[in-house]
């Protein structure tokens, strides 16, 4: 009798068990591509990578892409194994024959969200008049304006304050990308003012909340 009122409540719990669980709803899975350029702030870049991959509502694929002077600033072995670095020279040697996939435009279709921090002034010029001499230009001026790209201006003060700088931040805000703006602190040159990229937990808060208006 004991064995038997056993095996029956043990059959009713595997029976009724299920209806207990409530699965929990799988993340969306997005790809993220971050975009680095000649300034300082790209020494932030490895902080970005493992802040985004901490977001809770999103399971992200993150690749980079990093212009020649950006590698200045980091090292590749501060980033996880499970991101892609991309480089100038990526480009040309992936592409070596007609039919051969073109990196630019293979990272622009694969990417959900392209965020470029840091955004250094000259890439800033160069991207608001459309010039793309290399990797990364080369896929903002091929990205689909349907996408979300998010900028991170970085500069020194003095760049910052110049008259040509807000023409260019409008210029690719009237394109649909979308600002996040510098804030004002002592710089690494020591000047103190406006032109610091923004700090990373706010670049992760508003890339979080441009994912979650394009779910």
């Amino acid at each position: 009798m004991i064995l038997s009122g056993c095996a029956f409540s043990i059959r009713s719990f595997v029976i009724n068990f299920p209806s207990v669980i409530k699965k929990s709803p799988m993340k969306p899975r997005k790809n993220i591509l971050i975009g680095c350029t000649g300034s300082v702030a790209t020494i932030k870049l490895p902080l970005l990578v493992e802040k985004l991959h901490q977001l809770a509502d999103f399971e992200l694929e993150v690749q980079v892409i990093v212009t020649e002077h950006a590698r200045h600033f980091f090292s590749p072995e501060e980033l996880p194994s499970t991101v892609t670095l991309h480089t100038d020279q990526d480009e040309w040697s992936s592409w070596q024959k007609r039919g051969d996939p073109v990196l630019h435009i293979e990272l622009g279709k694969w990417a959900d969200l392209l965020v470029i921090a840091p955004l250094d002034a000259n890439s800033l010029a160069k991207m608001a008049n459309g010039l793309c001499d290399n990797l990364l230009l080369c896929t903002t001026r091929a990205w689909d304006p349907a996408k979300p790209l998010l900028f991170c201006p970085a500069m020194n003060t003095r760049m910052w304050q110049h008259p040509i700088t807000e023409r260019q931040i409008e210029t690719l805000k009237s394109w649909g990308h979308r600002e996040v703006p510098c804030v004002a602190k002592t710089l690494m040159c020591g000047d103190t003012g406006l032109g610091a990229m923004a700090e990373v937990d706010t670049i992760v808060s508003t890339v979080n909340e441009t994912l979650m208006e394009h779910r």
